[in-house]
């Protein structure tokens, strides 16, 4: 689907900086804002439909959010290697800054949702330039410190988003989440203008942008996602809403090919799947999306609904993992170096298949030890297969393929964990629908059991659903150990620094 970037571009030295410590500061805090917003909005959805209304659209303030910032990715990570890090770091922190302010003034559920996707807009910029400019910053030795520290914060940030949120509604007002982006983003803007300084490069005054491309791929991608995050959900799968989205996503799909074919510089260049390496890392990692479902999703229920824990508590269940995974990840080089990244990718994998294989087999209703160990494990477990595959694979490519690459692993695993929720979100319901002879979704059996009113075969029913969900991951999991055993070259190939 088209040529490779121009040797002009190949020659360019990686960014230099003049306070490298003060650029790290800043690629963490957009990390971490990145990261806060995908979730920050989850427990105070009761306080904003208080007050703004619609209450039967308001799954649209994550689903928006998430969909812009996949869709961006592979446009900005293009545009990264057109122009430079730098400026589209600077333009993406400024779109996410305005829409976190126009989320705090929205009057109604309608402008709050289309200000999170204004916000989306950014974040895809903050998401994959943050990654590129990590690998920019540091040779392939001192990669995985960084790489830890933003998974770190990535983490982190994620689990303590609910958190957050449901303190600022509660204690302050719910606009307040989207106000405090405002300090922490204007100083990370301010340290990236001020220290991130990259060489000039020949051809960015003659550089074309396929911008036919980038529309055709923001369609492509924003009507087949909004068909898998409202499948089942707004509307019936085979329903007329549903297939007509889905016919309109293929027929978008040819378009994006043919126009991608055509263009000299395309958004979604051919190289990014004909490259063997690239090409597994990225259906690698869309498995670890789909599978990152399990735990993050129905865990939770699970603690909550089987073993009786109190939110804070099914919480802390599934938070385990950000302190394994970090560790784990920083750890993976002393193994990557004695055995090449694909086979340490490969024993992080395969650690994870046995370890979600292993949650259907724990004892009913069990301990809230059991799983938390698990989770324990299973952090361990992705922290080893995850970071190789991004430092390995960036180690691939030079200064002017690496935004793209990065940008196009990052997008298929978003698109695995939208594809996850819809496909482990119907797996759930139907065996809930078979174990209770069709009485309702994990949802309305779940609200039954926060009001005391489900029997214990409801209980057991959940419990039956998310060992599906499991044992789904599993087989996913299983699925990226093929990828890499067949797909994956043993020994990447990779170029000096």
């Amino acid at each position: 689907m088209g040529g490779t970037s121009s040797t002009a571009h190949e020659t360019a030295r990686p960014a230099a900086t003049d306070r490298r410590g003060a650029v790290v500061a800043a690629l963490m805090l957009s990390m971490a804002l990145a990261a806060l917003d995908a979730t920050i909005v989850s427990t105070a959805v009761p306080q904003i439909v208080g007050d703004l209304g619609g209450f039967s659209v308001f799954s649209w303030l994550f689903s928006g959010y998430l969909l812009a910032v996949t869709v961006t990715l592979p446009v900005y990570g293009k545009l990264s290697d057109t122009f430079g890090r730098k400026p589209v770091l600077i333009a993406g922190s400024v779109v996410f800054l305005i829409g976190s302010l126009l989320c705090a003034l929205a009057w109604n559920m309608g402008a709050l949702i289309a200000f999170r996707i204004v916000q989306g807009l950014g974040g895809g910029a903050l998401q994959g330039t943050v990654q590129t400019l990590a690998a920019d910053l540091y040779p392939l030795e001192e990669r995985p410190r960084i790489q830890s520290k933003l998974s770190t914060v990535w983490a982190l940030s994620a689990v303590a988003g609910p958190g957050l949120g449901g303190v600022l509604a509660a204690y302050a007002d719910w606009r307040w989440i989207f106000l405090v982006n405002l300090p922490i983003g204007a100083v990370a803007l301010w340290l990236i203008v001020r220290h991130l300084h990259e060489p000039e490069r020949e051809t960015a005054t003659h550089a074309r942008v396929d911008w036919a491309g980038a529309l055709a791929v923001f369609a492509c991608g924003g009507v087949l996602l909004t068909a898998l995050v409202q499948g089942g959900v707004a509307w019936p799968w085979l329903s007329a809403p549903s297939l007509a989205l889905f016919g309109a996503g293929l027929v978008l799909v040819a378009v994006v090919v043919l126009v991608e074919r055509r263009a000299a510089e395309p958004i979604m260049p051919g190289w990014v799947w004909r490259r063997r390496t690239i090409a597994a890392v990225n259906l690698a990692l869309g498995a670890l999306g789909l599978l990152m479902v399990a735990p993050t999703v129905f865990l939770p229920t699970y603690a909550q609904s089987v073993l009786g824990l109190a939110p804070v508590a099914a919480g802390f269940v599934l938070s385990v993992w950000t302190l394994s995974w970090p560790v784990s990840a920083a750890l993976s080089q002393h193994v990557y170096r004695r055995i090449g990244f694909r086979n340490t990718a490969m024993l992080g994998i395969g650690a994870a298949s046995l370890t979600l294989f292993a949650f259907p087999f724990l004892p009913y209703p069990g301990q809230a030890w059991q799983p938390t160990l698990l989770m324990l494990l299973l952090g361990a477990a992705l922290g080893l297969f995850q970071l190789p595959l991004i430092v390995g694979v960036q180690s691939t490519v030079g200064w002017a393929e690496r935004g793209t690459t990065t940008a196009s692993v990052l997008f298929c695993r978003q698109t695995g964990q939208t594809i996850g929720a819809a496909v482990f979100g119907a797996v759930a319901n139907g065996v809930l629908a078979a174990r209770l002879g069709g009485a309702g979704d994990l949802d309305s059996v779940t609200r039954a059991l926060d009001s005391g009113s489900a029997p214990e075969a409801t209980r057991r029913a959940i419990a039956d659903a998310v060992h599906a969900v499991y044992l789904g991951a599993a087989g996913a999991a299983a699925l990226a150990f093929l990828v890499l055993l067949f797909l994956a070259p043993r020994k990447f190939p990779v170029l000096k620094d």
